[in-house]
């Protein structure tokens, strides 16, 4: 008797050489973006994480960083939260469980984490919002709740338990959201997973949004959280009727030139809302092009972490030109977004709110490049240079020397064997050069061990006195 055929949908594979998500994309944007979970095993084969603990920790010590920090008492069943920047006698004074950290945008500050970001080249890029990195010590967790966007969830280091409610997708069965009123992070009420897994190192879940989901350390831990931009209706109304009332002709107005003797004279009758239904459709943007560049600078700007300023005089056009021959690059800011868009004449280039008129191709590289060398600057058009050379005058795109090596850079390569975060900026300042392994003069230690957590901070006197969402 032949084997009966199981009706469940899939919801966990295994990766395989040359296909990361166990499939091909096009079979998991059909199947399962925003429709059902899935587990992906091995998604990143023998993978090591570019961020340690003690490095997460360093940086949520920074100006400009977002991070919170979360503790639950399982005791009582309350919950903690506090922000950072932290000071640098907080990690010491935590348990060796029930306890999380959460860092936003680390691949804005790491190199090697904005990395991993091409491997979801299968996405939209201007749909990703940031990588969130969470260190959770043993039993550490932020409870169970919902996103209101797509997220893949990487399990870096150590293991994390997963437990979801995927009755919807998979039983079309809505599970209650409601939310507890007594804490201030939106825990469910009720939570009834229907799939328990344990992820290891390289392990990924994808989770639509408003899948319930609930992440317990089993170890200390470090998950990556990639989690993709999703304004609401309400937000993209807001500012696209800002644009329209900024652009409105006062010339188009209610009009009634057809105007009857009404039946009754204080009624607002049926044809009078259908006039007003026309002065509205008057204003609406019915031009693809002007609505197209009115979302584009909308997305590269939503949920911005940091504003884009140049940190010095831009250089010169023939500076430029001499500087890349010599072997020097052009380096993109990294809050800088860009997105482009086909325009009725050639493209639109977005740049965090801008827009520019551009050759396809040129709208195309600029939008694609981290880095341009000197070739890629004379493949663009003499229009595709001259709004380069505006993004270079606001700090959007700036020369670095490739090879440079720093004074720090060789001192941490004698003292430690991994990868440390970059000197933190403030995030509208220009970075001077996107490598991980420059070490600001302030180290923060995490050591973790198998009896807790040892922090080990030095300050000088002076940086003292200078010094004044939610995934899992």
């Amino acid at each position: 008797m032949a084997a009966r055929k199981s009706s469940a949908p899939l919801i966990e594979v295994t990766a395989r050489p040359g296909k990361p998500l166990g499939m091909a994309p096009a079979t998991f944007l059909r199947d399962f973006w925003q429709k059902r979970p899935l587990l992906i095993r091995n998604a990143f084969a023998d993978f090591q994480t570019p961020v340690q603990p003690e490095d997460l920790a360093g940086l949520a010590c920074e100006e400009g960083v977002l991070a919170r920090l979360i503790q639950h008492d399982k005791a009582q069943d309350s919950w903690r939260v506090r922000s950072g920047p932290f000071q640098e006698d907080v990690f010491p004074a935590l348990p060796d469980h029930d306890w999380t950290l959460l860092v936003q945008d680390v691949d804005k500050w790491d190199k090697d984490v904005r990395a991993l970001i091409e491997h979801f080249s299968f996405l939209p890029r201007w749909r990703m919002d940031d990588v969130m990195i969470s260190f959770a010590a043993t039993g550490g967790s932020v409870g169970a709740h919902v996103d209101q966007y797509d997220v893949f969830l990487l399990q870096a280091h150590g293991h994390r338990r997963w437990q979801i409610d995927a009755s919807e997708s998979i039983e079309g069965k809505r599970p209650p959201l409601g939310f507890r009123p007594d804490v201030e992070l939106k825990l469910l009420q009720v939570f009834k997973p229907t799939h328990d897994w344990v992820l290891a190192p390289g392990d990924m879940l994808y989770l639509p949004p408003n899948v319930p989901h609930h992440g317990v350390a089993e170890d200390p831990c470090l998950t990556f959280s990639f989690g993709m931009r999703a304004p609401s209706s309400a937000e993209l109304i807001s500012d696209y009727l800002d644009t329209l009332i900024a652009d409105a002709d006062e010339n188009i107005r209610y009009q009634d030139a057809d105007l009857k003797v009404p039946a009754d004279p204080n009624e607002i009758d049926t044809v009078a809302m259908a006039r007003v239904i026309t002065a509205l459709n008057a204003i609406r943007m019915n031009d693809p092009d002007k609505l197209g560049d009115w979302f584009g600078r909308f997305i590269t700007t939503y949920r911005a972490a940091g504003e884009v300023m140049a940190h010095q005089a831009a250089p010169a056009p023939e500076e430029v030109v001499q500087a890349l021959a010599s072997g020097l690059l052009l380096q993109r800011h990294p809050w800088a977004r860009l997105a482009w868009r086909r325009a009725k004449r050639g493209a639109s280039l977005y740049v965090s709110g801008q827009d520019f008129a551009l050759p396809v191709k040129d709208a195309q590289r600029l939008a694609g490049a981290e880095q341009l060398d000197a070739a890629t600057y004379r493949g663009l058009s003499d229009k595709g240079r001259a709004v380069l050379q505006q993004l270079l005058v606001g700090g959007v795109f700036q020369l670095i020397d490739p090879n440079e090596v720093y004074a720090d850079e060789e001192e941490d390569e004698e003292a430690d064997d991994h990868d440390v975060l970059g000197e933190v900026v403030e995030g509208h300042d220009q970075v001077a050069e996107l490598d991980d392994e420059v070490v600001s003069d302030d180290v923060h230690t995490v050591t973790v061990h198998d009896d807790g957590i040892e922090v080990i901070v030095n300050f000088d006197d002076h940086d003292e006195d200078d010094s004044n969402d939610g995934r899992a």
